[in-house]
C-alpha cells in the first residue's frame, strides 16, 4: 500500500532536518581544506579527509566512524550507491557530473568527541576539440638525454594498491595513444614514462589515465602534463671515489682522502657533497685535527659534458679512535644521492725498513772491512800473529833448522851487486835476525869452506821453511848468458884430456846436471842457476816450499821477458816484496820532515816500516801451540 503524498512529504522534511541537525552538531571545524580537488564530468574522483592525524586524535587506540555529507541538501552521500562510494575515510565519486561540484564535509565521530571538515571539489567543462584535461601540470624534460614523465596520479595509484584494486595505466600523446616499448616510450613503475633521448620535438601535452573497478563500478580518472624540453640538465651525481674501500694507514701520521664526485649536466648543477660518519657532518678548518675542505668544482667540456667536485678530508695525526670507522662521502642532489664510503684500518708493520737498514749497514760494513783489510791486511796479520799466537803451531819441531835460505846473485864486477850484498849480509840479518829473532841461512856467509854448491844448496834449503829469492833487473839474464858461455867453453875442451879435475867435472855434470864448483872457487853464476832451479821445483812441482820473491830494483817488461819461465810464474801469482820501492818513497818524502834514512844516516832498520812489515807477514809464524806427536804420526800416514 502506497503512502500518501503528504505523509511521504512529512517524512522527507524530517529526514532533511535530521541530516542538518548533524551537520550542525557540536562538532570540532577544522573548516575548509586549503587543497581543492579538481575533474571534469565522466570522470571519478576521490575526495579525502585529514582529520584521521595524530594530530586530530589517537586514532590507533580510539575506534571512530566518518560520514561524508553534502551540505547543499544535507543529505549523507553514504545512502546514494552507484554515484558514490565510501571506502575507509575516502569518498569516492564514481561518475563525476558538472552539478557535483561545492563543498563535502566530512564528520568523524569518536565515543565522546566530533570533528568536521568541508573539502571542494571543482568540476570543470573540458576543452572542445582537446583530449587534454583543462587544468594541466607542467613537468620539463632535458634535451639530449633519457628522462622520464611522472604521472600526477600517484595518490590513486597508492590508494588502490593499498586496498589490493585492479588497475590499468595508459599513457597518450595529445589523443594518441603510447603503447608500451614503442619507438623510445617505456611504461615505468609507479606511473613514470621513459623517454629514450629526448629532443625538442617531444614537447607538448601527455595524458595518463587510470581505469579500475571498485565497487562493482568502473571507473576512470586522467590527468595531462604541459611537458616542455630544456636545454640545461643535471644527471644522476658519479662517486668516482672513495669506492667502498679499506685502506692502511699508520698510527700517528697525518692523512688525508679524496671525494670524487662527477655530475653529467649542462648549466650549473645544484649539487653538494659532505663528509659523513657516525651521522655526524665533519666540518671545521686547519686548526682541527680532523676537517674537511670546502667543495670545489671544475667544468669537464667534450662529449661528456659536466663538473667535477671534490672535497678533501683531512687527518693531522691519526689516533687510535680514528680507525674501524665508516667515512662516507654524501652526494645530495635533485637526482639522487648516491654515496662512496672508506675504512681506516692499522697498518702492518713494516718490516722492510728495518730489514733493508740491517742489511745496509752489513753491506757498508764489510765494504769498509774488506777496503780496511785491503789497506792494512799486513798491520793485521802481524797484530793477530803477536796477540793471538796460540792459534799458529810451533815450528820448533819441525825438523827444520832455518826460517828462511837467503838466495841471492853474487856477481863481481860493477853493478848492483854490491848494494844487494850490504842488503843480504848486513840489512837482512841485522832487522831480521837480531830484530825479529828469524834464523836465516845466507848462501856465502854461513856455508862450510870447500863444500860442494850443490850439495849445499840441497841440504840447506831442504832444511829451511821458506826461500828468500833476491834478484835485480839484470840477474836471470846474466846467469842465462854465462851459462850459455860455460857450454860453449866446455864443447871447445878436447877429447881424452888426463885433467883429473875435468873428468871429475864431467862426472858430477852428468849426474847432478849441474855444477861441482865449490863456494871457495866455483864460478857464482852456476850456484846461483841452481838455487833457483831447485827452489822452482820444489815451489812448482815438489809444493814443499814457499818462495818469497825480492825485488830490488825496477824492472821493465823487455827484462821480464829474460826471467824464466817459473819466476814469471810465481811472480804473476804471488807478487813481490819490492826493496826499491821504499827506496823511491823516501826520497819522495817532503823537505818540511826528516826521513829516518836522514836522522840513521841510511835505509830504514825499523822492523815497523813498511817493507819490513811486508818481509815479516810471509816468513814463518813463530806459533805457540804444541803439536803432539801422536797427531803428527797421524798426519804423516
Amino acid at each position: 500500500m502506497g503512502l500518501s503524498p503528504a505523509l511521504a512529504g512529512f517524512l522527507l522534511v524530517l529526514r532533511l532536518f535530521g541530516g542538518s541537525s548533524a551537520l550542525q552538531g557540536n562538532c570540532t571545524d577544522y573548516r575548509l581544506q586549503f587543497e581543492r580537488v579538481f575533474s571534469v564530468p565522466g570522470d571519478a574522483v576521490m575526495l579525502n579527509s585529514t582529520l584521521v592525524s595524530p594530530d586530530v586524535f589517537d586514532f590507533t587506540a580510539e575506534p571512530y566512524n566518518i560520514s561524508w555529507y553534502d551540505p547543499r541538501t544535507g543529505r549523507e552521500l553514504s545512502d546514494r550507491p552507484g554515484r558514490f562510494l565510501l571506502w575507509g575515510e575516502t569518498l569516492w565519486v564514481l561518475k563525476v557530473q558538472l552539478e557535483d561540484a561545492g563543498e563535502y564535509v566530512a564528520i568523524l565521530r569518536t565515543a565522546s568527541r566530533c570533528y568536521r571538515q568541508a573539502t571542494m571539489l571543482v568540476v570543470d567543462e573540458p576543452l572542445a576539440g582537446e583530449c587534454s584535461r583543462p587544468r594541466k601540470a607542467i613537468q620539463m624534460l632535458t634535451n639530449g638525454v633519457t628522462d622520464a614523465l611522472s604521472c600526477p596520479l600517484k595518490d590513486y595509484l597508492r590508494k588502490l594498491d593499498n586496498y589490493s584494486v585492479p588497475f590499468s595505466l595508459k599513457w597518450y600523446k595529445g589523443c594518441e595513444p603510447i603503447e608500451d616499448g614503442s619507438g623510445k616510450f617505456t611504461y615505468w613503475a609507479n606511473g613514470k614514462l621513459k623517454l629514450d633521448g629526448v629532443t625538442p620535438l617531444d614537447n607538448g601535452s601527455y595524458t595518463c589515465m587510470l581505469n579500475f573497478t571498485l565497487g562493482g563500478v568502473t571507473g576512470s580518472v586522467s590527468e595531462t602534463i604541459d611537458a616542455g624540453v630544456k636545454e640545461d640538465y643535471v644527471l644522476t651525481p658519479q662517486v668516482h671515489e672513495p669506492s667502498n674501500e679499506i685502506i692502511k694507514a699508520e698510527m700517528g701520521s697525518s692523512f688525508s682522502k679524496r671525494c670524487q664526485v662527477f655530475v653529467p649536466c649542462v648549466g650549473r648543477p645544484s649539487v653538494s657533497i659532505h663528509w659523513v660518519t657516525r651521522d655526524d657532518f665533519i666540518f671545521g678548518g686547519p686548526s682541527d685535527r680532523v676537517y674537511a675542505e670546502a667543495q670545489r668544482s671544475r667544468r669537464q667540456e667534450g662529449p661528456n659534458k659536466g663538473v667535477w667536485l671534490e672535497s678533501l678530508l683531512r687527518f693531522s695525526e691519526l689516533k687510535e679512535e680514528d680507525f674501524f670507522i665508516n667515512y662516507t662521502c654524501q652526494v645530495y642532489s635533485a637526482r639522487g644521492s648516491p654515496h662512496g664510503k672508506f675504512t681506516l684500518v692499522p697498518a702492518d708493520p713494516n718490516f722492510m725498513l728495518p730489514i733493508g737498514l740491517v742489511f745496509g749497514g752489513v753491506a757498508v760494513l764489510f765494504t769498509v772491512s774488506v777496503v780496511f783489510y785491503y789497506l792494512f791486511k799486513i798491520d793485521i796479520v802481524l797484530w793477530f800473529r803477536r796477540a793471538f799466537p796460540v792459534f799458529y803451531t810451533n815450528t820448533d819441531s819441525d825438523g827444520k833448522l832455518y826460517d828462511a835460505y837467503v838466495a841471492y846473485p853474487r856477481q863481481f864486477g860493477a853493478g848492483s851487486s854490491g848494494e844487494t850484498e850490504t842488503f843480504v849480509l848486513h840489512m837482512l840479518p841485522q832487522v831480521l835476525e837480531k830484530s825479529c829473532g828469524y834464523k836465516l841461512f845466507i848462501a856465502g856467509r854461513d856455508c862450510l869452506p870447500g863444500q860442494a854448491i850443490v850439495d849445499s844448496v840441497e841440504e840447506n834449503m831442504q832444511a829451511s821453511r821458506r826461500l828468500l829469492l833476491l834478484y835485480t833487473a839484470s840477474t836471470f839474464s846474466n846467469t842465462r848468458h854465462n851459462s850459455n858461455s860455460s857450454n860453449n867453453n866446455n864443447n871447445n875442451i878436447p877429447k881424452g884430456s888426463g885433467d883429473s879435475g875435468n873428468s871429475n867435472n864431467s862426472k858430477r855434470n852428468s849426474s847432478d846436471g849441474g855444477g861441482s864448483e865449490s863456494f871457495d872457487g866455483g864460478a857464482p853464476e852456476a850456484g846461483q842457476q841452481f838455487e833457483c832451479e831447485t827452489a822452482m821445483h820444489r815451489v812448482l812441482l815438489e809444493g814443499s816450499l814457499k818462495v818469497v820473491l825480492v825485488e830490488m830494483e825496477p824492472v821493465s817488461p823487455a827484462q821480464l821477458a829474460l826471467f824464466p819461465e817459473s819466476v814469471r810464474h810465481l811472480r804473476k801469482k804471488q807478487g813481490a816484496v819490492c826493496w826499491w820501492k821504499s827506496q823511491s818513497s823516501r826520497r819522495g818524502r817532503s823537505c818540511t820532515r826528516k826521513s829516518e834514512d836522514e836522522e840513521t844516516g841510511g835505509p830504514s832498520l825499523s822492523p815497523s816500516s813498511r817493507f819490513w812489515k811486508e818481509m815479516r807477514y810471509y816468513m814463518p809464524v813463530r806459533g805457540k801451540r804444541a803439536v803432539y806427536p801422536e797427531r803428527t804420526a797421524l798426519l804423516n800416514l
